[in-house]
């Protein structure tokens, strides 16, 4: 699930989706299962770089909307097995199926469980009215990291986060001043981490947090790997 405006086929995916869901039905086909609330971090960090989905807190522009793209099949009433298994055709066999990452989407980005889990999760939550991210302790800069997806990418140990696209920020932001922690947010290829490349963050933060909620993020994060390690 992995950008000029050229046309986007994968933008056919509200169509695709009523062919792919009559075959599914006729099938009987299932992922009985699958673990939909596990399949949020992996949705996360394979698909959210590219898909908006308001219960993940991914905002990506690249591929569809989620939301819009199953708003329609939810309020007719689809239940949640069909659009679970519209998602898993696509990520099994991307239509169409080329090497430009702006027309298509990458092929076997997500198998096995990890699949399953995801396909459960969208399931469940594309195009419901009034999704949003789950509530978090921490206070409210915990709420902004949880909301916008971070913890699908970065392991922080005080939002029991364990993701490994982005780097650890318990290790990185250890001693950074805050407006550094700013920077690696709104501006990510300013200076890259070791052993990542460019681009791997987005970097349309700066326009999707408001700046009180960037400065609740900022605070959490520094406040969290002051001591080094995290804390719980």
């Amino acid at each position: 699930m992995r950008m000029s405006k050229l046309p986007n086929p994968l933008r056919l995916l509200p169509a695709l989706a009523g062919v792919v869901a009559l075959a599914l039905i006729a099938s009987g086909c299932g992922t009985s299962k699958a673990d939909e609330e596990r399949g949020r971090a992996p949705f996360i960090q394979n698909c959210g770089t590219c898909h908006t989905l308001a219960q993940a807190g991914t905002s990506a522009r690249t591929g569809p909307d989620l939301d819009d793209a199953f708003a329609s099949a939810r309020a007719a009433g689809e239940p949640d097995s069909t659009i679970e298994g519209v998602v898993k055709g696509q990520v099994e066999n991307p239509r169409p199926s080329t090497d430009n990452p702006a027309v298509s989407m990458p092929a076997e980005i997500l198998d096995g469980q990890d699949l399953d889990d995801v396909a459960a999760y969208v399931g469940r939550w594309a195009g419901v009215p009034g999704a949003a991210p789950p509530r978090v302790p921490g206070g409210p800069g915990a709420q902004v990291f949880a909301s916008n997806g971070c913890g699908g990418c970065h392991t922080l140990a005080a939002a029991e986060a364990g993701g490994t696209v982005g780097p650890n920020l318990d290790e990185v932001l250890v001693g950074m001043p805050p407006a550094m922690i700013e920077q690696s947010i709104v501006n990510p290829n300013a200076e890259i981490a070791k052993g990542y490349s460019a681009n791997v963050m987005p970097g349309t933060y700066s326009t999707e947090i408001s700046k009180k909620e960037l400065e609740q993020l900022v605070k959490y994060l520094a406040e969290s790997t002051s001591k080094g390690g995290g804390s719980k």
